[in-house]
């Protein structure tokens, strides 16, 4: 439970979890949303034959939606505890480091772009990945990890 004391004793990484994982949850919703993705009729459950692209330009299905709200839903919660939220952005940090290798290497017009994923997203994933790996690092270097 979150009471206006927990919130104020937040540490800064438990913070950067907190909005990062907002910010997925928000993200996998706007997914889901005609308009603010557009071609919401092609949307598919998953593969690189879903055209809809999330705000026309990042190429999304719902899988991909539902891996953002699962992801938001995990930095929400890890964010309680300063290991948790440093583990969050850490490990979540390394997943998109690694899934900005994978469209790099796939052919984005083969069946192992099941995500799916485009030029557009993989450089997203890329910067998520240093971003997150950036956040979780520097604002727990020098600080014990336990609350």
């Amino acid at each position: 439970m979150v009471t206006p004391r927990s919130t104020a004793t937040r540490s800064p990484v438990q913070l950067a979890a907190l909005v990062v994982g907002a910010v997925f949850l928000l993200v996998g919703v706007l997914g889901f949303v005609p308009g603010v993705t557009t071609n919401f009729d092609d949307l598919q459950f998953a593969s690189h034959h879903s055209d809809a692209l999330l705000l026309g330009v990042f190429q999304v299905s719902i899988l991909h939606n539902i891996v953002h709200l699962l992801f938001g839903v995990a930095g929400i919660l890890m964010a309680r505890t300063v290991p948790g939220a440093r583990n969050y952005l850490i490990g979540g940090g390394v997943i998109y480091l690694l899934l900005w290798l994978y469209g790099m290497l796939i052919d984005h017009d083969s069946a192992a772009n099941f995500v799916p994923l485009n030029g557009a997203d993989n450089w997203l994933h890329l910067l998520l990945g240093i971003g997150m790996l950036a956040l979780g690092f520097l604002l727990t270097r020098g600080r014990p990890t336990t609350r």
